[in-house]
């Protein structure tokens, strides 16, 4: 299933400049002048950038995780990302293999509100209308979803000059021993599109890990990844922890504290 929305991923900035003109000299350079200024400031609460990973382990072609168990806030911090990237004119293709598309929706309008709490109602939905023009949802059913099916879907919309992402979320994949060739095989198209890919990575309380908080299971996967976030409830708040894939280098900072609400850091 697609969602279809009219997308400014192919606008040019002759288009742009025009249409600028179009709607009214000043008038239309003030706003402009307020959304960057409006969009400058979220960028401050990025996660990624206080982790010290907003540059340098995104490059085109890279896997990254977010870790935590069910409930934990893998998907609002997944749409954080997301949002944040947006907000840089970033291309985001969300597929979800578990939630339909109005559920995922709701996930973006929830965090955008969250994040935008201090802003006038009439900014805030200049922001929205500007930045969900950069975003793409998809959605597959878990057993009927593969890189060969992934890849006829982009092509379609590539082709069709619908949307041509920069980064791909897929959130509700099963990781085992079993989705290597999977990555493997993903991993090839991302080098070829350029796209970094987010997923979700599901782990369990009881599950045996190494020293990094990685399971056991899976440790034999930190090879295809540049980052792993991992969420783990502590007290009253939640910890967010980048843990440097296999040849990476580590991040500036070792851990954040998230609003287990929100899933904003904590100021």
């Amino acid at each position: 299933m697609l969602h279809n929305q009219i997308n400014a991923c192919y606008v040019s900035g002759t288009d742009r400049l025009s249409r600028r003109h179009r709607r009214g000299g000043q008038v239309i350079y003030l706003a402009d002048r307020n959304m960057m200024m409006m969009k400058n400031e979220l960028s401050q609460r990025n996660p990624l950038r206080h982790l010290g990973l907003e540059t340098g382990q995104q490059e085109e072609g890279g896997f990254g995780a977010v870790m935590a168990r069910a409930g934990v806030g893998k998907t609002a911090l997944l749409v954080q990302i997301a949002l944040q990237a947006m907000m840089k004119e970033k291309c985001v293709l969300h597929v979800s293999l578990n939630d339909p598309v109005h559920k995922v929706t709701l996930w973006y309008d929830e965090i955008l509100r969250d994040l935008t709490r201090a802003y006038p109602t009439e900014n805030v939905q200049d922001l929205r209308e500007d930045i969900l023009l950069h975003r793409f949802i998809m959605t597959f059913r878990v057993d009927d979803f593969s890189v060969p099916k992934l890849e006829e879907r982009l092509n379609d919309l590539i082709v069709q000059n619908i949307f041509r992402p920069d980064i791909l979320i897929i959130d509700g994949l099963h990781f085992d021993e079993k989705v290597e060739p999977f990555l493997l095989e993903l991993q090839a198209l991302a080098a070829r599109q350029r796209y970094f890919v987010w997923f979700s990575l599901h782990i369990h309380r009881e599950e045996q890990r190494d020293v990094d908080g990685i399971p056991i299971a899976i440790e034999g996967l930190r090879k295809h990844f540049r980052v792993m976030l991992k969420i783990e409830e502590m007290g009253g708040h939640l910890s967010l922890q980048a843990i440097p894939g296999e040849n990476q280098k580590a991040p500036k900072t070792a851990e954040l504290h998230l609003d287990p609400t929100t899933m904003l850091i904590m100021e």
